[in-house]
This record gives structure tokens, sequence and C-alpha cells, in this order.
């Protein structure tokens, strides 16, 4: 069997250190300390202790050493029985030794994999949350009028998500929502099935104003500085404006032969800020112009080919900012939205903070 790396062995003998000096009063044993971490996701002991083995260390995945730095960011953690605190549970002193121990350990963990720092902590999870709250997905629900035979309740065979719009990002973000955060209740609802306990956890709003008078309530009170208008000139959907120096700016559709013929881009918004409602928890939004532009916000950050180096721009662009909004091209090949890649050029046509991609 080959050594070790040295850089992997000083990772392990970091994380045993942290466990067994950090607070020796607390005789954290690896079990404990597993207890701890499955309250977010089922962890073993015996995963613990290949990570901290100093004969052929494994290297633990980030989010991992992210829940370790938050663990031994506080003594409030073994207060008691030993137990992860979330994020927004720290005071702003315990916040700065979480990012000077996350720092750290993310450092390890490149050298470790023979990475640079900055591709490690470029890399996060959008979609993981930190709390074992609630998430509330509120989906904009079609009128009346727009609804097949499906959907109608008389209709023997009523199917309810046939009253959904947007049913393609639902059940995407959903199943996404549901495998990175397996002990949380995650719901979905359709505007008027909203009750105010929904609002207060972590929400997400799929779809427009027209359609989600909700996704139209927050944003103004979220103070986002994209807005979605109707125009006369585009009859299938809203336009999104943004108001530069006194200037508006406007992001229109494009369409293959002409306003007549098929959709060749479609435009989408990921945003994501505190909830004005509690803001302990987020708000994400993930509108469109179309439905295939809230197909691509979605997919933007779920895909399995794109999704991680949309989150390293994400963090290379955003830091540690709470709040960030991105106006998107989502191009349309064979009526399919392709998942936008914002390293590319001409994709990301607006994010604040910053202002106009050039």
């Amino acid at each position: 069997m080959q050594p070790a790396p040295p850089a992997a062995m000083r990772l392990a003998q970091r994380l045993r250190q942290l466990r067994q000096q950090r607070w020796p009063d607390a005789r954290l044993t690896q079990d404990k300390l597993a207890k701890a971490f499955s309250a977010e996701e089922n962890l073993a002991a015996a995963t613990v202790s290949s990570w901290e083995s100093l004969n052929s260390p494994k290297v633990p995945p980030r989010h991992r050493l992210l829940a370790y730095a938050r663990f031994f960011a506080s003594p409030r953690s073994v207060e008691a029985d030993p137990k992860l605190l979330g994020l927004e549970e720290l005071t702003q002193d315990e916040k700065s030794t979480y990012k000077k121990l996350e720092a750290e350990l993310l450092g390890l963990r490149s050298a470790a994999n023979g990475e640079s720092p900055e591709e490690d902590i470029a890399f996060s999870r959008s979609w993981h949350f930190t709390d074992t709250g609630r998430v509330t997905l509120v989906c904009a629900e079609l009128p009346s009028d727009q609804t097949g035979p499906l959907g109608k309740p008389s209709n023997p065979n009523y199917t309810e998500l046939q009253t959904y719009a947007d049913v393609d990002a639902l059940m995407e973000l959903h199943g996404h929502l549901r495998a990175e955060n397996p002990l949380m209740t995650v719901h979905f609802r359709t505007p008027p099935e909203v009750e105010p306990d929904d609002l207060t956890g972590h929400v997400i709003l799929l779809g427009g104003v027209v359609w989600n008078e909700i996704t139209g309530r927050l944003s103004e009170m979220a103070r986002l500085p994209v807005r979605q208008v109707t125009d006369s000139k585009l009859l299938s959907g809203e336009i999104f404006i943004v108001e530069i120096e006194g200037k508006d700016h406007q992001f229109w559709p494009k369409w293959i032969d002409g306003d007549d013929g098929l959709l060749a881009e479609d435009v989408g918004l990921l945003a994501r800020v505190p909830n004005p409602l509690n803001s302990g928890r987020t708000l994400t939004i993930c509108n469109g112009i179309h439905s295939r532009g809230v197909y691509g916000a979605v997919r933007s950050l779920t895909d399995a080919q794109l999704r991680e180096s949309n989150e390293r721009y994400i963090s290379a662009n955003f830091g540690n900012s709470e709040s960030f909004a991105i106006l998107m091209s989502v191009k349309v090949i064979k009526n399919q939205a392709m998942t936008p890649d914002f390293s590319s050029p001409d994709v990301v046509l607006y994010q604040w903070p910053g202002g106009i991609a050039t």
C-alpha cells in the first residue's frame, strides 16, 4: 500500500485535532460527531474515522468540511448533546471563526486533491440548506381557460398537476431538493394554496408575475433590481427590465424566422435574497419570459454536467453575498431548453451586483 500524500495526512491530522483538542472537556468521540452531523445528512462513525485515519485517510466532501467549520466555530455545539448549528444561528464572532476554519479546511482539501484553493472554495451547493426547516415551492397556476380536460375537478381522471404551470421546472427542482435535503420537508403549492407558514421558511418561486402573484409581491418586498412587465408587442409572456443609471434596459426573447417563428432563445432569471418575511431563511426566484426560461433557470443549478461550473461562477462573482441575481439567455434547440452555461459568452445578460454583461 502506498503511503498517503502529505497533504491528505495534514487534513486528517487537523480534523482529529479539532475533535480531540478543540474542547477537550466535551470528550467528543467520532460517534458523537457523526450523530451531530447526521441531523442534516446521515453520517457513519466509520466514515469520520476514515477521514481522520493517519494511515490511509479519505478526503471528505466539501460540504462535510463546511459542516466541520460550522460545528467547531461555536462552543454551543457541545453545550449539551453535540449538535450542528445552522449558519444563521451563529453570532458575528462565530461567523468570523467559521470563515477562518472554512478557508483553512478547504485549503487543506484542495492541497490533498491537487487543486488550487480558488477552485475548491468557489464550489458550493445552492440547493443544500444548512438547517432543518421547511422548503416551499410556489408554482404558478394555469388560468382556467388554459387548463386541459384532466385539470378539471369534475373529470373522473382529474390530475392536480394538470393545473400547474411550469410542471417541468417543478418536477426537476422538487426531486433535486429532496435529494439534497433528505431530512427537510419540501412542499409545493400554487398561490391560492399558500398559507402564511409556507412563506416563512425557505421559499422558491417558479414562474412569472402574471400567473404567480406571490412572485410579484415578494420580488417587490425584496427590492430586486429586475422587473417583469407586460408589453403589447409580446403576447406570449412578460419581458424583463433593469434600470441602470436612470435608463431602462429591456430583455426580449429571440425567434427563428421573425416574431411568428419558433422560439430560439428565452430569458431566464435566477435570484436569491434573504426571505423578506424571515431573514434567517432564503427566497429564491426561478423565472422566465416563457416556461423555457423558467426551466433553464432551474436547470442551471441542477444539471449534473453544468451545475458545478455554474456554482463556481456564482461564488467567483458574488462571493459570500446573501443576495444576487442573474438574467440569462436560455437557448432553445428542437423545442428543448438547453441548460445555460454561465461561463459561456452571451449567456449571462445581466447580473446584480454587477450590471449589463459586456
